[in-house]
């Protein structure tokens, strides 16, 4: 993998955090020439994970770059917290399941909007969620 553009990794902390993280991956998304509604689909991933970050992982970071791989083009960000991780993943990916007063459709709706999603997570120990939207 090569990245393009890697900025610093984005401390999500308060709600402002969210918004940031949000605009920094609409000008990653633009720097890949995502079409536009790839950018939204991102865009709405990004902000979910996010809110999740803050909300259930107590603050965190996302970090993001324009990577290229076997010829393809895409965005890849990664959203680590240092919370307390995610028990039963199968259940925290179904839809409708929430752990608090949301929707339920965070990591599911999330999943469904990228092209790769890959979370990583261990009770007491946090979770980082990795997702790529490769450009058509």
């Amino acid at each position: 993998m090569s990245a393009a553009s890697a900025p610093d990794a984005l401390e999500i902390t308060t709600t402002a955090g969210v918004v940031q993280a949000r605009q920094q991956v609409r000008v990653l998304a633009q720097q890949c020439r995502l079409s536009l509604v790839d950018q939204t689909k991102l865009i709405t991933a990004a902000s979910e994970l996010a809110r999740n970050t803050l909300i259930h992982g107590g603050g965190g970071t996302m970090s993001g770059a324009v990577v290229e791989e076997r010829g393809r083009r895409g965005v890849r960000l990664a959203f680590t917290d240092h919370g307390p991780g995610i028990v039963d993943i199968d259940l925290a990916l179904t839809d409708g399941w929430t752990s608090g007063s949301g929707m339920g459709l965070g990591l599911s709706g999330s999943k469904r909007l990228v092209d790769d999603f890959v979370l990583d997570t261990a009770p007491g120990e946090g979770t980082t969620v990795t997702i790529t939207k490769w450009g058509r």
